[in-house]
């Protein structure tokens, strides 16, 4: 079968864009890396949005591989899988030895007991198209619990009043690659690609109208306790929405916040595949 045909040409169109949009997600991460290169230190830095993200990717791959016409899912969560990996073994490497063996377990858990139980449980007791709509229905079950994580962030650039740690960028991107694989969704008839990423659209267009209200505010809240996210998965990797994790503070004056000398909020939020189907 053509890869572009008359039935297929919007699949193909907005599978590109979202190959394109997932990637640049996927990129986040760089400068935070670059950070614990140049520290040799991981800090506060969490490894969890860096697993789910990886976990994403495979699950992904492995329910576009039961489908003849889902090879776009296929190399964006494949690449997703490569530079997942890669951060997660730069974590181990500068990691401190509790957050290291932490790593190691949960990866041993998640990304490989895990998933080898989702592999094995799909290909003896399912069959046939049941085996994909359970696996369908994993993924989206595993995708929808992702896009909670924008709450968090949401929730303190409200409580603070400032978008200092949400970049625009990424808010953009994040939204754009939910759009493109909920049309990809809709084109290819596959619910379980679609239905995650409206969900993250919603949060993405949240986002953004967040950003237009409080940009522009130069009063700094601390508010205590709250919790920085870091990454972002990109789903579809599914649109890839965000992981919350813990930043490790730089002053003791507040409670899991970044702070500066004089005593603002650090940006903190970096990326998250997760996916677009990183799905």
């Amino acid at each position: 079968m053509a890869l572009i045909s008359t039935e297929n040409t919007w699949v193909f169109i907005f599978g590109i864009l979202g190959n394109i949009s997932s990637f640049v997600v996927f990129m986040a991460p760089i400068p935070t890396f670059y950070r614990i290169w140049k520290k040799k230190s991981t800090e506060g830095f969490q490894s969890l949005p860096y697993l789910a993200g990886l976990f994403s990717a495979m699950l992904w791959i492995y329910y576009a591989s039961l489908k003849s016409d889902a090879f776009l899912l296929i190399t964006i969560n494949s690449f997703g899988c490569l530079v997942e990996t890669i951060y997660i073994a730069f974590y181990i490497m500068y990691a401190p030895k509790k957050a290291r063996i932490f790593t190691l377990r949960l990866l041993l858990l998640l990304n490989f007991v895990g998933y080898c139980m989702i592999l094995l449980l799909s290909h003896f007791v399912a069959k046939g198209s049941t085996r994909v709509q359970v696996l369908g229905w994993i993924c989206v079950a595993f995708s929808l619990s992702i896009f909670v994580a924008p709450l968090s962030i949401m929730r303190l650039v409200i409580r603070a009043k400032s978008v200092e740690f949400m970049p625009f960028h990424l808010s953009l991107f994040l939204t754009i690659s939910a759009i493109t694989w909920l049309f990809y969704g809709i084109f290819l008839k596959d619910l379980y690609v679609a239905i995650p990423n409206i969900l993250g659209f919603i949060f993405g267009l949240l986002q953004l109208v967040l950003y237009g209200v409080y940009r522009n505010k130069s009063k700094m809240v601390v508010v205590e306790g709250a919790q920085l996210p870091q990454h972002s998965i990109d789903m579809t990797k599914l649109s890839t929405i965000t992981l919350a994790s813990e930043a490790k503070p730089n002053s003791t004056d507040c409670k899991g916040q970044n702070m500066d000398q004089s005593g603002k909020i650090k940006e903190s939020f970096d990326s998250n595949p997760i996916i677009a189907c990183e799905v």
